[in-house]
């Protein structure tokens, strides 16, 4: 028995050496090598190239369109997170369950299935393409509909994150707020919203990392009007339908190192949350 006892600890330094060394070495390889890879081949033709390929207008052009859908999605679902994860957290009424089945819809439907939806519902043939042609008002294959269906898919993150704290601290601050005369606004400002802030923020990071990279629902609304309304992942396939792979990798770079910034943040706020 002593000697068994003895050998264990050695034993599991050995494991932990070995899923550490798994963990690394396959982090390497589906991971790390794949975005080495991207920088070599946008950079391959030397920095010029790259430089050309960022700035020509229509890349400009894809990178202006998402960052319209994110400076406008975000702050939506931002609103929406928080009213979501209020009304289920802090109140009781009927159909909560209904609520929160719905928040968990967009993480359940694939982006592309939601993009034909709404193209059913908002395009020529649609339920309401007949009234929006009518108004001249054209929401499919321009930039209400990529931002209607990046809304769609990006709409749970925020309410995903910010839901749990909010049902782990109850409302007896909330509560004794009111008590002592404050308002609604007030309790918002100065008691709810500090104590979810790191969440929030946590939520609002992997919203706007969504919102930038959503390529399936995008697809199908968008029309992939060339110079119009490709957002940058499209661009991207549009580059490599053109076999201009110098440009789609340099397209590319520009998504990976949004999501490497992401990334870090998403850490740093996680030793804030913890």
């Amino acid at each position: 028995m002593t000697a068994t006892a003895t050998h264990l600890p050695g034993r599991s330094r050995r494991a932990e050496r070995t899923l550490i060394g798994v963990a690394v070495s396959l982090s390497l390889l589906f991971v790390a090598a794949p975005l080495a890879y991207i920088f070599v081949r946008a950079f391959s033709q030397g920095w010029q190239v790259y430089a050309a390929n960022i700035l020509h207008p229509m890349t400009l052009h894809a990178i202006w369109l998402t960052t319209i859908t994110a400076i406008v999605v975000v702050p939506v679902n931002v609103a929406f997170g928080i009213a979501a994860a209020w009304a289920v957290a802090k109140h009781r009424f009927p159909g909560r369950g209904i609520l929160v089945t719905m928040i968990e819809i967009p993480f359940s439907i694939s982006p592309i299935i939601a993009g034909i939806c709404y193209l059913l519902l908002y395009g020529r043939q649609g339920l309401l393409g007949p009234w929006l042609r009518a108004q001249d008002i054209q929401v499919m294959f321009a930039l209400p509909g990529i931002i209607l269906v990046t809304m769609f898919v990006t709409a749970p993150f925020v309410a995903r994150e910010v839901l749990p704290l909010m049902q782990a601290q109850g409302t007896e601050q909330e509560q004794a707020a009111v008590t002592l005369g404050a308002s609604g606004w007030q309790v918002f400002r100065r008691v709810t919203l500090p104590n979810i802030k790191w969440a929030l923020l946590y939520g609002a990071v992997l919203c706007t990392a969504r919102a930038v990279g959503e390529f399936g629902g995008v697809s199908v609304v968008s029309g992939n009007i060339r110079g119009q309304t490709n957002t940058l992942p499209l661009h991207v396939e549009l580059l490599f339908n053109d076999l201009n792979a110098v440009g789609a990798f340099a397209a590319a770079s520009t998504l990976t190192l949004i999501a490497l910034v992401a990334l870090v943040v998403k850490a740093a706020l996680e030793g804030k949350r913890g």
